[in-house]
């Protein structure tokens, strides 16, 4: 029995790797748009496993397994043995052997990695507190949808330096672009939790302005992640000056779009006239969830197929 493939965290794909699953989504995402059938997991099942709350990770793998084909199974860890203390483990063996695929979503990834050591089945990161994997799958297909190569392109993270930032620090290792990072003192990136190689393909920014200015693509994220909610106040004051606005995309590049992988508090982290504003990509970033999640699925499940 080969060892199954796992989707982890965003370093674990090569380019070309990434390259063929944008060709699929593209695929994918015309076939869907047409209304044509394409079920290639039929008769497969996904299990879903979540520890933290979701909107559009859990629509995108269920309404995305349904479209191939298969089914989804929901369960959270309220009303199942993983929440009475079941050794992540010995859930690993058992859902593996149920199940064609395994989805998480979690508190550390050290519990994703571990899910995975012991299944027979691909395991996908839905997040966790680290990365955010399918969230930047989606970003990065967003982007090449709407202005081509990301290749060498500038990306503006403004605000804390989350699972998401993370994420986009090791695609910027991948596909060989640069990130402005900018933060709040005490919010600072940390090299060693974001798994990064050390390549230099990002660089600090203390003001949000100066990471902005020239950017391709300007992103940000709630200034609280869930798990966190006890610092909101701490937080608030923090950030107060992150907040992408009008004047920050005016020194972005004249066609840069802005990002969001949502939930927003518009007048929080981003100000209702930039995400509601031209600019502004954040409902297709959201749909592309489920089409790069559908081109993910059939990748780790088939292998490459012929279109």
């Amino acid at each position: 029995m080969h060892a199954p493939r796992h989707f982890l965290q965003f370093k674990d794909f090569t380019l070309a790797e990434f390259e063929y699953l944008f060709e699929r989504t593209r695929w994918i995402k015309e076939r869907f748009k047409r209304y044509e059938k394409y079920w290639p997991l039929e008769d497969r099942t996904l299990v879903m496993i979540f520890e933290k709350a979701s909107t559009r990770t859990r629509l995108s793998f269920e309404a995305g397994m349904h479209q191939l084909g298969g089914a989804a199974i929901y369960l959270n860890t309220r009303d199942s043995q993983l929440g009475r203390g079941e050794p992540v483990e010995d859930a690993a063996q058992v859902i593996s052997r149920m199940s064609d695929a395994v989805m998480i979503r979690t508190f550390e990834q050290g519990i994703v990695e571990r899910f995975a050591g012991h299944s027979r089945v691909p395991v996908i990161n839905g997040l966790t507190n680290e990365y955010h994997p399918c969230q930047i799958l989606a970003d990065i297909y967003t982007f090449i949808e709407h202005r081509g190569s990301i290749k060498g392109r500038t990306i503006a993270w403004i605000g804390d330096s989350n699972n998401v930032c993370n994420t986009w620090l090791q695609a910027a290792e991948v596909f060989d672009f640069n990130v402005h990072v900018s933060t709040p003192p005490g919010y600072e990136v940390e090299p060693e939790r974001a798994g990064l190689y050390g390549t230099g393909h990002y660089e600090e920014f203390g003001d949000p302005m100066d990471a902005a200015r020239d950017a391709d693509l300007v992103t940000t994220d709630v200034w609280t992640s869930m798990g966190f909610e006890a610092e909101n106040e701490a937080r608030r004051r923090a950030f107060e000056d992150w907040q992408v606005d009008a004047d920050m995309m005016r020194v972005a590049k004249k066609e840069a779009v802005f990002m969001h992988c949502l939930p927003a508090h518009r007048g929080e982290e981003v100000s209702a006239d930039v995400i509601d504003g031209p600019q502004s990509v954040v409902w297709d970033e959201a749909e592309n969830r489920l089409h790069s999640q559908k081109a993910l699925l059939e990748f780790l499940l088939l292998g490459k197929v012929e279109s």
